[in-house]
């Protein structure tokens, strides 16, 4: 009886799913004036590549703790203040941690042929007090006995610690869009099968990094000139993230450089073959140490309902980025998006009932650290004894979020808040010409919306199409400018601001799912 009375209660579910978005059009109040001067406004007198262009090419790239980073949150705040936005600012949180640049580099082969290195320096890497010539050795330690064979051998010497890369031809195109099979494969999960985070592997995590530091500590001992490890990648492409440590009372290490597949194999097997191979590096690599909090930027739209003004409805993206490119679809097109979308609602005079707030993050990609910090500070935590909330926990209606490239947006994850699916399905009707169609009752994770949802506050990220962003921007050298595209930029914007003046003018804050379960 039990799983009979499951099953009617499923397809009852599915059957409430398929109609309540017919009756949230015509419940649902769609402001299509303010919609047509947002989208005016938006796709005539964009400023989305303009703001983008400051971020990457003059600001770029913006590594939390870096003082490119805190000049790109200067210049934003300017703009923001030139728009008549009148409450930026930049609110501190921490400690994060030293700050790093990479000042100089280069790199290569002097012997037994001369050419460059396509290779960039990890985060946080220490760096090599000028030039550095030394002969490359091909090092493999696995475990502690391993350490004995090259005790003694390796000083002055670069080393090369990861496997021979092996490079596959592109088969498959590179950029795309989703397909409709795809999208409506996305809509139709259910209830049942989605759910939650995934979980990777913690021990297999724990080993490698302790692998690391093993290989680490031996090496600084032995005093070798610096280590060579191959970045992911192909085609010139190099996805390079953090190979040091933040920390202000981290141990000494050597020099980590990341070298693209190709340049990488070249030399190994030129090692193979029993010939020496020599290598001049020169890395300037600066850390920051006097103030070791990182930031958020934050500004206001202040809501004109003195019933409603004290209610926040919030919109934001990760402003910081990694090194090697200039952080363009990860994540300047998202803070641009943003940026764009409040100059937008201010341009249009559109008046807001409750208060708009942005929020550009730091640290995201050490681990949502700025909206995390955030969302403790005003709104609340939750751990093993239940939620502890603040006063504006009760004031938040939604958060809506951008962090997957430069992709058109398709739909939105509704992170299992059904409740919300007849009001979103409703606010898109308007956008179907841009292609946005699709609610998945799916979580996606890995970005700042998450610092929301983890105390049950309803926090959004919107469904985008790929493009390149996992096979050619996220976290590369080639993250740059040139690979944001221009049409899904201004329509996004127009997006999100839409979705925020609709969401700011609601009678009714946003719903949220039912309370998570104490940990």
């Amino acid at each position: 009886m039990r799983i009979i009375a499951s099953s009617l209660i499923r397809r009852a579910a599915v059957a409430f799913i398929v109609a309540t978005p017919l009756l949230a059009q015509q419940t649902e109040r769609i402001d299509s004036a303010g919609l047509a001067k947002i989208r005016e406004e938006g796709m005539e007198r964009s400023r989305v590549m303009e703001i983008t262009s400051y971020l990457t090419d003059v600001y770029g790239a913006r590594l939390t703790g870096s003082p490119q980073t805190k000049a790109a949150a200067n210049w934003t705040v300017a703009q923001l203040k030139s728009w008549g936005v009148t409450t930026p600012r930049l609110e501190s949180w921490g400690p994060f941690g030293r700050g790093w640049s990479s000042e100089k580099f280069t790199a290569r082969v002097v012997s037994p042929t001369s050419y460059s290195l396509i290779a960039y320096p990890g985060a946080w890497s220490t760096g090599t007090k000028g030039p550095v010539a030394g002969e490359v050795l091909l090092v493999r330690i696995d475990s502690a006995a391993d350490t004995a064979k090259y005790r003694g051998t390796l000083r002055n010497k670069w080393v090369m610690i990861g496997e021979l890369p092996f490079v596959n031809a592109h088969w498959q195109e590179e950029a795309r869009r989703y397909s409709d099979a795809q999208l409506d494969s996305m809509a139709n999960v259910t209830p049942d099968v989605q759910q939650g985070r995934r979980v990777g592997n913690a021990g297999r995590f724990r080993g490698a990094q302790e692998l690391q530091r093993l290989r680490t500590e031996f090496f600084q001992s032995q005093g070798v000139a610096g280590i060579l490890q191959p970045g992911r990648g192909d085609g010139g492409t190099v996805f390079a993230q953090g190979t040091g440590s933040r920390a202000t009372d981290a141990p000494p290490s050597p020099p980590t450089i990341i070298v693209s597949s190709e340049h990488y194999g070249r030399i190994a097997r030129t090692l193979q073959k029993g010939i020496p191979v020599q290598v001049e590096i020169d890395a300037d690599n600066r850390f920051y140490s006097a103030d070791t909090n990182s930031f958020n930027i934050v500004a206001e739209l202040p809501g004109a309902d003195r019933n409603l003004r004290s209610q926040l409805v919030m919109l934001g993206a990760h402003f910081d980025s990694w090194h090697t490119g200039t952080g363009a679809t990860d994540n300047a097109a998202g803070s641009a998006v943003m940026l764009e979308a409040m100059r937008i609602l201010k341009a249009t005079g559109l008046p807001l009932r409750r208060t708009v707030r942005l929020t550009l993050w730091t640290g995201e990609e050490e681990g949502l650290l700025g909206s995390r910090a955030y969302v403790k500070e005003h709104f609340g935590t939750r751990d093993s004894t239940g939620l502890h909330a603040k006063p504006d926990f009760d004031n938040f209606s939604a958060y809506f979020n951008v962090d997957n490239g430069t992709g058109a947006i398709r739909g939105v994850y509704l992170q299992g808040n059904e409740a919300v699916r007849p009001i979103f399905r409703a606010w898109m009707e308007p956008f179907r010409d841009f292609g946005m169609r699709t609610l998945t009752i799916s979580n996606t994770t890995g970005t700042d919306h998450l610092s929301f949802d983890g105390i049950g506050l309803p926090g959004f990220q919107f469904i985008q199409d790929p493009i390149e962003y996992g096979t050619r921007t996220h976290h590369s050298n080639q993250d740059v400018y040139e690979r944001i595209q221009e049409a899904d930029m201004k329509k996004n914007a127009v997006i999100v601001a839409s979705f925020v003046y609709l969401a700011a003018n609601r009678d009714e804050k946003l719903p949220r799912k039912p309370a998570l379960p104490t940990p």
